[in-house]
């Protein structure tokens, strides 16, 4: 078959299907289970990428991330690691329904152990879980519990898989809880992954940060940039017809 070709990728009866990129990009995701919020969209305006790059995506669900940025920047080629069942299903679905096959590929693998040599990637982004496993309310739903809180996976686990996988001066950019912000600084330089761009990311004028965005470099040199805020969702907000 023609990659030219559209290929017949139909979400199930308990999935949508939402465009994004003004109809460029369109992605399967469950209706009721985890589906990918602003805080995507967020990381995909903030990570670096240059002419070239191969990005490794960690947890990646449907997959949102890498297909925006293989639409949007220069990226080469994208592999998303993915756990769960569900999720690496829709995500392969969503690199065939836009014609990514040559682009993209998806490992249904435990981030914590990835199927993958040392030292492969230009950038590794993550949308982790945010909070600590016995702390506030858990979703009865699996999936977004599993995306909420670290019941998978740890902060730690997600920096040392970031340090293995990265080449020396790679980078990796996430997206995380502000009130963890020093746990997340802290822990980076443990694995020497150097701070080196921030933004925050707060709900008005009047609220404490509830999200901040952080990039950071192998084996960098001291000196970071802090970058203008962001105010509720920024340019993602909708604006109520007049």
């Amino acid at each position: 078959m023609k990659l030219s070709k559209r290929l017949d990728i139909k979400p199930g009866p308990d999935e949508t299907i939402d465009a994004l990129l003004d109809g460029r990009l369109k992605v399967i995701q469950s209706r009721e289970g985890y589906r990918f919020s602003v805080d995507a969209l967020f990381l995909t305006d903030f990570v670096t990428v240059r002419a070239g790059d191969f990005l490794i995506d960690l947890g990646t669900g449907c997959g949102v991330i890498p297909l925006l940025l293989l639409l949007t920047t220069p990226l080469h080629h994208a592999v998303g690691i993915e756990i769960q069942p569900e999720l690496a299903c829709q995500a392969s679905s969503n690199i065939m329904l836009n014609r990514l096959l040559g682009k993209m590929n998806i490992l249904r693998a435990d981030i914590r152990h990835p199927p993958l040599s040392p030292g492969t990637a230009d950038v590794v982004t993550c949308n982790p879980p945010y909070r600590k496993p016995n702390t506030g309310r858990i979703n009865p739903n699996a999936s977004r519990a599993i995306a909420r809180h670290e019941i998978l996976v740890s902060l730690e686990d997600i920096l040392a898989t970031a340090r293995y996988l990265l080449k020396a001066k790679g980078r990796f950019t996430t997206i995380y809880s502000a009130e963890r912000l020093i746990d997340l600084l802290s822990q980076a330089r443990r694995f020497n992954l150097e701070p080196k761009r921030l933004q925050v990311i707060y709900p008005d004028m009047k609220s404490s940060a509830k999200l901040v965005l952080v990039e950071t470099v192998l084996e960098g040199n001291p000196g970071l940039e802090i970058l203008p805020p962001i105010l509720g969702q920024g340019k993602y907000a909708i604006t109520a017809p007049a």
